[in-house]
């Protein structure tokens, strides 16, 4: 029993990896064809549904560190999760005015190099067994400079949607109201640069402590 629901797990995160990794593929596909034949101010436009979609699909690996199909700590896995969501749903997709910034362009490019590396890794890594070493330290090495540019165009487009989350006051709660509950979007906006301060040099730190268990275990064997 114990050998066929290893299987099963293996055959689940195999293929999860390997259609989050076409979906992230396709991201990174769209926004190089439209940067290169229209300019930045598309990229959204052509990128939406697949970027949707593969960020979206992110939130069963909370799930899978809760059940125990994989090793990562959630407490590492939720807190990038949730900031991609918040980016991806609450600011670009709520606030279309922040769609032809040029940050838009790194923001996916970033993303979606990370991700492809990411998930071709770990769908060779549970189709296979291992993965080539050359995988491994792409997996390891090209956050040093992805994790910058991405958090750079996180925090840089959350910031430009402060005024058009003040000025639409979408998804604010106004007293009075049956709730007795006010909520202010754009506070919560201010709220999530701030966790920003601290949360990222905390993960830079994180995975360059992995990158380094990484490539010392994989040296020795």
């Amino acid at each position: 029993m114990a050998g066929v629901l290893s299987a099963l797990r293996r055959v689940y995160l195999t293929l999860y990896n390997w259609t989050v990794f076409f979906g992230w593929f396709q991201v990174f596909y769209l926004a190089v064809k439209t940067l290169k034949e229209s300019g930045h101010e598309h990229v959204y436009d052509a990128v939406e549904k697949p970027l949707l979609l593969a960020q979206t699909a992110a939130i069963l690996e909370i799930l899978h560190g809760l059940v125990g199909l994989v090793r990562s700590p959630v407490s590492a896995t939720l807190p990038q999760i949730s900031s991609r969501l918040y980016v991806t749903w609450g600011i670009l997709w709520s606030f279309p005015e922040l769609r032809s910034h040029i940050l838009v362009s790194s923001l996916v490019i970033s993303w979606s190099i990370t991700e492809i590396i990411r998930y071709s890794f770990f769908g060779t890594k549970e189709a296979f067994g291992s993965a080539p070493s050359w995988l491994l330290w792409l997996r390891y090495s090209t956050f040093m400079l992805l994790y910058p540019t991405g958090i750079t165009s996180e925090v840089g487009l959350i910031y430009s949607a402060l005024p058009y989350i003040k000025g639409s006051e979408k998804y604010s709660l106004r007293m009075p109201n049956k709730w007795n509950f006010s909520f202010d979007y754009y506070y919560a906006g201010l709220v999530a640069l701030g966790i920003y301060v601290p949360g990222s040099p905390h993960m830079y730190g994180y995975m360059l402590g992995q990158r380094k268990k990484a490539l010392s275990k994989s040296k020795k064997e």
